[in-house]
């Protein structure tokens, strides 16, 4: 168990996590925890957060493709039952699950996590020490076609969705986890993804376009009267994963003013696509260093994805944060740079998507 962890000199506000899943199946396996004691498993709870600098985030609202199956075997990217549709109650239902475990956090966290419904609410947060929540739905099979359960999960906080995950459901087509391949696979969005789209502009939900794919991406980008935000993709043109985002869709993103968040699961990173934990601190300051290029530095942030994936051994879990700033500071990126990374661009994204 690690006690003695370098803070990060800024605080990050990462934009993907899995950690309410984490603990949602832990507690279905019966070995539930508490997000306020250390662990020594998962990627995050209160006590390492606060030791590295952890600000808070995108809390994802992940429905597995069996929401009750055995969660006692690991997740195979490679069976295709794990990319099954989900039925709208069911994922209605789980997700709901997931959004009381965040509220119950809040309420027990004695005033050190807050759920956030605006950007000033996130800035005050971080600006303060509190972790702040920012509840996302990653992948919208929880949704009806109807979107009266837009209107409810917004109601209840929810400021941040991605249409879909990487499966088919009633708004569009999510890209398999391929190595190598592109991610022009599969039709556009739907009617009812056009119009979900409109609806997320209108009361100002962010769209996260990592997992969908590339004509999904250029039906929402002509749409969407906001900023393309991918909140946990990296560059293709690196790692030739179909998960990953091409220049041409970078380029709009930066002419949209929106922002890519940093993934750091190793098969993302890689230029095999391999999951080995020995994947270098190196290898993500690539990607920064390619994406701050293309998109420029107020365009490039962090989307960790900790909780969902398989991380470089270097950073192991939240506490490795300061060991990549440190990377990064290594790399030439400077100090208001950094900043602009760790958590500065995800606030003025969540302005802008919020009008």
């Amino acid at each position: 168990m690690q006690t003695n962890v370098s803070k990060s000199p800024f605080p990050v506000f990462d934009g993907h996590n899995d950690t309410l899943l984490k603990l949602e199946i832990e507690a279905m396996k019966g070995t539930e925890r508490s997000f306020f004691d250390r662990s020594t498993t998962g990627h995050i709870d209160m006590v390492r957060a606060q030791e590295a600098g952890f600000a808070g985030g995108l809390f994802a609202m992940f429905v597995p493709s069996n929401p009750e199956q055995d969660f006692t075997r690991p997740f195979n990217p490679k069976d295709p039952a794990n990319y099954q549709p989900v039925p709208q109650k069911s994922a209605f239902d789980f997700t709901k699950r997931m959004l009381e475990r965040a509220e119950q956090i809040e309420a027990q966290s004695e005033g050190n996590v807050v759920i956030c419904r605006t950007p000033d609410e996130n800035r005050t947060a971080i600006e303060t020490g509190q972790i702040a929540i920012s509840l996302h739905i990653e992948g919208a099979e929880a949704i009806d076609t109807n979107l009266y359960a837009l209107e409810e999960l917004y109601g209840r906080g929810l400021r941040s969705l991605g249409l879909v995950w990487s499966r088919e459901n009633d708004f569009g087509y999510g890209v398999p986890m391929a190595h190598p391949a592109s991610p022009d696979i599969g039709p556009g969005l739907t009617g009812a993804g056009r119009d979900l789209v409109r609806a997320c502009n209108q009361l100002g939900v962010l769209l996260d376009v990592s997992h969908l794919n590339e004509k999904g991406f250029w039906d929402l980008a002509r749409i969407t009267e906001r900023p393309i935000v991918a909140s946990h993709s990296n560059v293709h043109k690196i790692c030739e994963s179909s998960r990953n985002l091409t220049d041409k869709q970078l380029d709009a993103i930066k002419e949209s003013g929106g922002l890519v968040g940093i993934n750091f699961h190793v098969a993302f990173l890689r230029k095999d696509g391999g999951h080995s934990r020995d994947t270098p601190l190196s290898v993500i300051a690539d990607h920064a260093a390619y994406l701050v290029d293309r998109l420029g530095e107020d365009s490039v942030a962090l989307g960790s994805d900790f909780d969902g994936c398989v991380l470089p051994r270097d950073i192991g879990d939240v506490t490795g944060l300061s060991r990549l700033m440190e990377e990064l500071d290594g790399r030439g990126f400077n100090t208001p740079v950094l900043e602009k990374i760790a958590w500065k661009n995800w606030i003025s994204a969540l302005e802008k998507a919020a009008g």
